[in-house]
């Protein structure tokens, strides 16, 4: 499949593949018809998801199951008025029926909006009539149904909703529909049929600070994301890759269905209410999993476990983003498993933009270096390059080419992608900087970034420092004002278990910092909290941390 869209497939160094990594991109490319249909053709029996919950439940689909349902679910929704262009909203949290509507969805053209489970009846509301959703299929569960319910009255252009795994009122039942119907769809042809640029993904993304932004995907945008699978995940051609996502995130198309089965590996999914890491040792263990993906947080804890009682050995490959990586996790976990935690960054907005690829020997806390396709640079607040070990935001240039996979814009709101992507730059709003030998190390956001008696500091490494103490559960660091050195550094700590507040130990917190990072970072004020203002997708709203204190 991968010799369809790539002219090389193999390389022998970085350099290489920098220089020669191309993606060829058909015309009118439907990743649901043009990758699983054509391998349900070639390959009918090959296993394409396998299925697991936290109850011992499991399923598997290959490819050809995978083109029937997906088929079965288009004809569904086009018998209740769902066309091309038409944007349908899907919370189905892990389940396996998210890869059917999505699937189907992409076949018929219409623009999936995959989403949290945790929204409230606000959020719905607001998601349902900035995007004039038609449409949201949903897993059978009370807090989510009562949601959409309650948001429906004032969501006019919300017509039906379609209930995955029991009935309800007023929702179609698609497991009682499912056997009902034909699982022939025939390819949309002239204008129902898909083009490169039409709408195909949108994403709300929580943002810190506003209203959500929606990032909305082209149909080929999957094929960006060989170089996050094949590439920066490493997955291998029959193999079993778990990324550790809900549906509702962009991580999960990310690590959960395009690049995965492109690049000839199987997608495992781990359908779990709430993450336990045995369960998920054991998971890995007796399903094989041959490549992983997870954020810091779980290799944090997973490195707390007695590794050595399960087997681990099929386990090639592990990566890892969504913060800086702690060096001394790191560690721990090439010392247990022997494996390398290779490091990737990149945004909603985007593919793997910088990454620790095979090629790379990685720096622990680096992201690694530039994806091939990406003409990155960093830039300073005057809009000057910066040179080696100078921070500056990350900006992406697109005069000479535009990534495959880079996002649209934001959909409906051109004045606000015109603030972050303008004179063919990109700017991400995220600070780095660049060592020398082109390695590059996040620092923060631009927003987040502390300037403190002529000192730029980013919030990630004393929260990284931090967070190297056992006292210390969860923390965020942000800037408050101060006479003197016109902002200073704040800590708002949740304990762990066993800890209690005290000066004694906000002292050895500040010890603690001096000791691990420089000096001069160290939180000169400490706030033990119960817990830390989030968005829906778990980012910590620092904003909302500066205000409480400037009240």
């Amino acid at each position: 499949m991968l010799d369809r869209f790539l002219p090389k497939t193999d390389f022998a160094s970085y350099e290489e593949f920098i220089e020669q990594f191309r993606i060829i991109v058909p015309d009118r490319f439907n990743f649901a018809f043009d990758v699983v249909d054509v391998i349900a053709e070639q390959d009918p029996d090959r296993t394409a998801l396998v299925w697991c919950d936290e109850k011992n439940h499991e399923a598997a689909f290959t490819f050809a199951q995978l083109k029937q349902y997906s088929n079965r679910v288009a004809n569904i929704l086009v018998s209740h008025g769902i066309g091309k262009g038409d944007p349908v909203m899907l919370i189905l949290k892990r389940r396996y029926e998210f890869w059917f509507a999505v699937l189907a969805l992409h076949k018929i053209g219409a623009i999936a909006i995959p989403a949290t489970h945790l929204l409230s009846a606000k959020d719905i509301l607001y998601r349902n009539n900035a995007a004039d959703i038609k449409m949201i299929i949903a897993v059978n569960d009370d807090e989510i149904t009562s949601q959409v319910d309650a948001a429906l009255p004032q969501s006019p252009s919300l017509k039906t909703r379609v209930l995955v795994g029991g009935s309800r009122d007023g929702w179609i039942d698609l497991d009682a529909s499912l056997e009902k119907t034909s699982d022939q769809f025939i390819r949309p042809a002239g204008n129902k049929a898909t083009e490169n640029s039409d709408p195909m993904l949108l994403y709300f993304t929580s943002g810190t600070t506003g209203m959500p932004k929606m990032v909305l995907h082209d149909f080929t945008y999957p094929l960006g994301h060989i170089l996050t699978a094949k590439y920066w995940q490493n997955v291998k051609r029959n193999g079993l890759h778990l990324t550790l996502a809900d549906t509702g995130w962009a991580k999960a198309v990310w690590g959960k269905i395009y690049g995965q089965w492109i690049a000839g590996a199987s997608v495992f999914v781990y359908d779990y209410d709430k993450f336990n890491p045995k369960k998920l040792l054991s998971v890995l263990s007796h399903y094989g999993i041959t490549s992983f993906c997870a954020p810091p947080t779980v290799y944090r804890v997973l490195v707390k476990e007695d590794l050595a009682r399960y087997d681990l050995s099929r386990l090639q490959y592990c990566v890892i983003a969504g913060e800086p990586l702690n060096p001394e996790i790191y560690s721990q976990f090439l010392k247990k498993t022997g494996l390398k935690l290779m490091e990737g960054y990149g945004q909603t907005e985007l593919t793997v933009t910088i990454a620790t690829y095979p090629w790379l020997e990685p720096k622990p806390g680096s992201m690694g270096k530039p994806s091939p396709g990406y003409d990155l640079d960093l830039l300073d607040d005057a809009g000057n390059p910066c040179a080696v070990g100078v921070e500056g935001q990350i900006v992406i240039r697109t005069d000479k080419r535009r990534p495959v996979g880079m996002f649209q814009g934001y959909y409906r709101e051109p004045e606000r992608t015109g603030q972050v992507w303008r004179q063919d730059i990109y700017y991400t709003g995220d600070v780095a900087w660049r060592d020398e030998d082109g390695y590059y190390w996040f620092v923060g956001r631009a927003d987040d970034l502390i300037k403190s008696a002529g000192y730029r500091i980013g919030p990630f490494e004393v929260e990284s420092a931090l967070l190297e103490h056992p006292a210390v559960l969860e923390c965020a660091v942000t800037g408050v004002p101060d006479a003197v050195r016109g902002q200073a550094v704040k800590a708002s700590v949740v304990l762990a278990k066993g800890y209690s507040a005290s000066d004694a130990l906000a002292k050895e917190l500040q010890d603690h910092v001096k000791k691990v990072t420089a000096a001069y970072k160290y939180p000169r004020f400490i706030e033990f909290v119960e817990d830390l203002p989030k968005t829906i997708s778990g980012k910590i709203r620092r904003v909302e941390i500066r205000e409480h204190h400037n009240q």
